[in-house]
């Protein structure tokens, strides 16, 4: 094999995995997310800039207020979802720089003193670390429904209203429930994708 990674580890993590549309009634623990967060929070990011915020929407009062904002055809399962992340980028991820990169602390006045730059690398880092976290999901054996089918704008309104946050995506989560999975869509081949040069 190519892979170090053995045959069932890639099949949970990436063929078998699929993005779930219903889930059981089971529970997603505080446990489950703490290890999935303490094994995503090694995903790179530049100048280790871990832009992503996670809200876990618990509450019933919680769910109303986010469904409000989904796109019409993610409202069901979003209400009927274990549990539910809103996923945003911090655009003031530059005042943990001092602590997070130490050997170049001077580097948030340097790079990231403005709030467009700040804006578009914390959009950039933070999508990288959605990848991450539910790629984490599946590690814990669960199932992910990530979207992007909401108002932004609402969500951000919502659940941000500081102005500092931007959401990027909102994931359902949980174990699969019946008919889950939407008949798997191709996938470009190799040699539609990579080139060399």
């Amino acid at each position: 094999m190519t892979l170090v990674l053995d045959s069932a580890a890639q099949d949970l993590l990436f063929r078998d995995a699929r993005t779930a549309n219903t889930f059981t009634d089971e529970p997603v623990t505080d446990e489950q997310v703490q290890a999935i967060y303490d094994l995503v929070k090694y995903a790179p990011t530049a100048f280790n800039q871990q832009p992503l915020r996670v809200v876990l929407v618990r509450t019933t009062e919680g769910r109303e207020r986010l469904v409000q904002h989904m796109a019409e055809g993610n409202r069901p399962k979003t209400s009927a979802a274990p549990l539910v992340a809103i996923l945003a980028a911090d655009n003031e991820f530059h005042e943990e720089l001092p602590t997070q990169l130490p050997h170049f602390p001077q580097a948030k006045d340097v790079f990231f003193s403005e709030r467009p730059v700040r804006e578009q690398s914390a959009t950039l880092n933070g999508a990288l670390q959605v990848g991450y976290f539910i790629i984490g999901i599946r590690a814990a054996g669960l199932a992910a429904g990530p979207m992007t089918g909401f108002d932004a704008d609402g969500i951000n309104k919502e659940f941000f209203g500081d102005g500092e946050h931007s959401v990027l995506a909102v994931v359902n989560i949980g174990k699969p429930g019946e008919d889950a999975w939407f008949p798997r869509s191709p996938r470009l081949a190799y040699d539609e994708v990579v080139t060399t040069v």
